[in-house]
């Protein structure tokens, strides 16, 4: 979903209707996923209380628009209007910038969860929201007035061209673009592997407690919940968009399809990870909790550590 910025850039034309028809697919079921998942965030009161919640709800919206500019960029590219393609391409940019920015405030979001923090932090929903659509926007407008969007052509092998609305200038391509995903996957890769060590030592401890509660010797392995949490993370930090570095030499066209495949359907993913991690309770239920489920609940969902920043 990123793509070369040669304006020249040669593929075959078997590999790129391939990558076009799994990215059509892969975006249409995550727009559907995703709206869903908004829908049904909506919908539920007490969802909206929860800090995580709403800064995950921020980064669907982002992944929703980058979807949908991504589905129709295309048409916008053929119609031959220059003015609407500069502002297509604008437009996208910036839905990837605040993707890349919201992968960052999770990742951020997830470490104040685990700091110790004595002293809140006053409009922390506020800064956050500022902090994930402000920026881009400020770049985008730079880049715009700088002339840097156009209509882009994409080659194959058989002389078929393909068009779309994107930067014409790779060296800003790879400095805006590759170079803050850059920051941004250090930043959430050693999230991730943090988080990850934190899930299996709570893993650790609450097979432990339920070992002792039942003096059983029976070993705890590793369950569906504990899976879709690893990969909720995975995809929620924007991990797997980290395939887009190994887009050179003999690795190009693998990374191409794996890259494509597993960032068109994000949107699924984070669709069944919000499904599984959120609370649906009704304002008029009132349920006491035994301390398994407890225990259970917070090993499906890291999010859910309340805290005052």
């Amino acid at each position: 979903m990123i793509p070369n910025t040669d304006n020249t850039s040669i593929i075959s034309s078997t590999d790129l209707s391939n990558l076009t028809y799994i990215t059509s697919i892969g975006c249409g079921l995550s727009v559907f996923f995703l709206c869903v998942a908004l829908f049904m965030h909506f919908l539920m009161r007490r969802a909206r209380k929860s800090e995580a919640a709403q800064i995950l709800i921020n980064l669907l919206v982002a992944l929703v628009l980058l979807d949908l500019t991504f589905l129709t960029n295309e048409y916008v590219a053929n119609t031959g209007n220059i003015i609407g393609c500069k502002l297509m391409a604008g437009f996208m940019h910036y839905c990837l910038l605040c993707t890349f920015t919201w992968f960052g405030l999770e990742a951020l979001h997830l470490c104040l969860q685990l700091a110790t923090i004595s002293n809140p932090t006053t409009h922390y929903l506020l800064k956050v929201q500022i902090a994930g659509w402000a920026p881009p926007a400020i770049v985008v407008t730079v880049l715009f007035f700088m002339q840097k969007y156009n209509r882009l052509v994409i080659q194959t092998d058989t002389g078929k061209d393909v068009a779309m609305c994107w930067i014409i200038d790779s060296s800003v391509h790879y400095v805006v673009n590759i170079g803050y995903y850059s920051v941004i996957f250090a930043f959430t890769f050693t999230t991730f592997v943090v988080m990850l060590r934190w899930i299996v030592l709570l893993k650790r401890t609450t097979a432990g407690h339920k070992k002792a509660a039942s003096g059983s010797g029976k070993r705890t392995g590793t369950g569906t919940s504990d899976i879709l949490t690893i990969m909720g993370l995975c995809f929620t930090l924007g991990v797997t968009w980290g395939f887009a570095f190994f887009a050179y030499g003999a690795l190009r066209l693998p990374s191409y399809y794996i890259f494509t495949i597993l960032n068109s359907f994000q949107g699924f993913f984070l669709f069944i990870y919000y499904y599984k991690t959120s609370k649906f309770i009704g304002d008029s239920t009132v349920s006491a909790e035994t301390s398994n489920t407890t225990e259970a609940t917070q090993m499906e969902n890291p999010y859910e550590k309340q805290k005052n920043f």
